[in-house]
């Protein structure tokens, strides 16, 4: 944002200059990584600024949860559910490509709630063989369809060591639409599995909230309130062991928060017999 392009405007004083023309008392901001580290950038202006975590990554360092994220993984885990259905009666594997470019939080819930065989996410990269490998387990103890949860940024283990520049212009150059179709149509040369692809793509950032999200998204909302009205400027809304809380910007701005081996969800994964593909 502080960069000044071809247009020569500069985003940061423009900001500021409107902050000050408008007589804030203060700015509060509501979105996801990018918007916490504006919202930082222009506490180091000297603004008045709260934040608010709403994304449906659930990728904001400091929060256990953001909002907008439970209302995401209900959409994809009624699309999961859905596609058991089709799944089951045509003996297929059926892959539902979930949102999730750099954390696989979403993939991860959905496809536990879903009942996914096989989860993939970006922290993890997955190997062929080990995508292969879990397919043909199922089919040898009975189970002639399988589903795969994929989050949009999953990554082979090649293309997790690849350096950015290298990484983004492979991907630029995939003949594939998306991991989804590149995927599907290896299973289907490897192993000849009938497979397909389902994308319920943006549907999964719209649609009613869930009343989760919306006690979340009204507790945080009172509680930048009461820090606004005691001056308390320059934090995020975190929730943490189901307590609000505020949490300094400059902390967190320029952190992001990513699944682990050592996460619950993950290991609670591994416990049902689900692969990752590694």
């Amino acid at each position: 944002m502080r960069t000044i392009g071809e247009d020569g405007i500069d985003k940061v004083a423009n900001m500021v200059d409107n902050y000050n023309r408008m007589r804030l008392d203060c700015l509060v901001t509501l979105g996801g990584n990018g918007t916490h580290k504006n919202a930082n950038l222009l506490r180091e202006e000297g603004l008045n600024v709260i934040a608010l975590p709403k994304t449906i990554d659930n990728d904001i360092y400091g929060t256990e949860y953001t909002f907008g994220f439970h209302s995401a993984v209900d959409i994809a885990t009624d699309v999961i559910d859905k596609i058991h259905t089709t799944a089951s009666s045509h003996d297929r594997v059926m892959i539902v490509e979930l949102m999730g470019n750099k954390a696989g939080w979403l993939t991860l819930y959905a496809g536990l709630a879903g009942g996914a065989d096989i989860i993939l996410i970006p922290e993890v990269p997955y190997s062929l063989d080990g995508i292969y490998e879990a397919l043909k387990s199922r089919q040898r103890n009975g189970k002639n369809f399988s589903i795969i949860a994929i989050a949009e940024g999953a990554k082979t283990i090649k293309e997790a060591q690849m350096k950015k520049r290298e990484f983004e212009k492979h991907r630029l150059n995939m003949k594939y639409h998306t991991v989804s179709y590149r995927l599907a149509e290896q299973i289907n040369q490897k192993l000849g599995f009938d497979t397909r692809v389902t994308v319920p793509g943006h549907t999964q950032r719209g649609g009613t909230p869930s009343a989760l999200d919306r006690i979340l998204a009204t507790n945080f909302g009172a509680f930048a309130a009461d820090l606004i009205e005691n001056e308390n400027y320059g934090n995020t809304i975190s929730i943490v062991k189901n307590r609000l809380q505020a949490t300094p910007l400059e902390t967190m701005a320029h952190k992001r928060k990513q699944v682990t081996r050592e996460s619950d969800e993950f290991k609670t994964a591994r416990h049902l017999g689900i692969s990752f593909g590694e």
